[in-house]
């Protein structure tokens, strides 16, 4: 069955033969190209992203034109622990792709803000995070965490508390830093599934008591014999209600279909009309003024 694709849908290139050009445009600064779950992911030298992302901007046939994110991962059992992840998108061609470069906390990146400025703010964003480092920058400072803020929070390695804790003091007037104070029943873990029977008794623990007999659930209780439901009889016992008690059945119905016949004005003639306080309103005869203002 042909599926027909509406009009206002942008078309989507198609990946096939990007990875031959990009190896013929990158040369030796390419290190690994890999096509995996309908995305294409080209590793390159560090000292050669730049040009990577030049090559692949300017280059007929690739097209990359806009810098989307820069995105970090940090693998600390790595020699070189961090990867910085490049994500292009080919406006002309509606296609994305992926450059990856690896790195340390020592060695650090060429800038990319020659060739987009919004690498500005993304590569501002990996610095603050996990402490990577762009040579040739022009202000390279935090942007995300506060200021004087210790470490980089996107590490394996930071602290889930942190360094420090700020809070408001009431003495100084201000927000003021302190070492991490945690109260002593953030730190007692035991690490058991409720499931699997826990020794200590979680808050609501203490309502749930044996059922006493009579209990409304059929289930056995918690301890003790099965409830039992008591039977209490009724002081009249309920009677079903016979078409002459409840005024229904044929006569009902032939008397109803008759006043559904009936005029409109035989129905006002039966309505009764409520007491009114507003008076009736004056009937109009011949003592109305006329326009001329003389009187009939």
């Amino acid at each position: 069955m042909a599926v027909t694709i509406a009009s206002h849908v942008p078309k989507t290139a198609s990946d096939e033969g990007v990875i031959e050009a990009a190896r013929t445009a990158l040369g030796d600064m390419l290190v690994e190209a890999k096509d995996q779950v309908g995305e294409i992911t080209l590793m390159v030298r560090r000292d050669s992203v730049v040009d990577v992302l030049r090559a692949l901007r300017d280059t007929p046939g690739l097209e990359y034109q806009q810098l989307m994110e820069i995105a970090g991962c940090d693998y600390p059992e790595r020699a070189e622990r961090f990867e910085v992840n490049y994500h292009l998108l080919s406006l002309t061609r509606n296609r994305r792709i992926r450059v990856k470069v690896l790195t340390d906390a020592d060695n650090p990146l060429p800038s990319a803000t020659a060739l987009w400025p919004v690498a500005n703010w993304l590569e501002r964003e990996v610095f603050d995070l996990y402490g990577v480092l762009f040579v040739g920058h022009p202000d390279l400072r935090r942007i995300l965490t506060d200021y004087g803020f210790e470490g980089y929070p996107m590490r394996k390695d930071f602290p889930m508390t942190g360094h420090v804790e700020l809070r408001y003091s009431e003495a100084e007037k201000r927000v003021v830093y302190e070492p991490v104070d945690l109260p002593q029943d953030f730190r007692t873990f035991d690490f058991l599934m409720p499931w699997q029977g826990a020794e200590y008794v979680l808050p609501g623990d203490e309502k749930a008591k044996a059922e006493q007999p009579g209990a409304p659930t059929p289930s056995a209780a918690p301890s003790g014999p099965a409830p039992a439901n008591v039977q209490t009889p009724a002081e009249t016992p309920k009677t079903t209600d016979t078409p002459s008690d409840t005024g229904a059945g044929k006569p009902a119905n032939e008397q109803a279909q008759k006043e559904a016949r009936k005029s409109r004005s035989a129905k006002a003639e039966n309505e009764v009309s409520k007491d009114s306080d507003i008076p009736d309103p004056a009937p109009k005869g011949s003592g109305r003024r006329r326009p001329t203002g003389s009187a009939g």
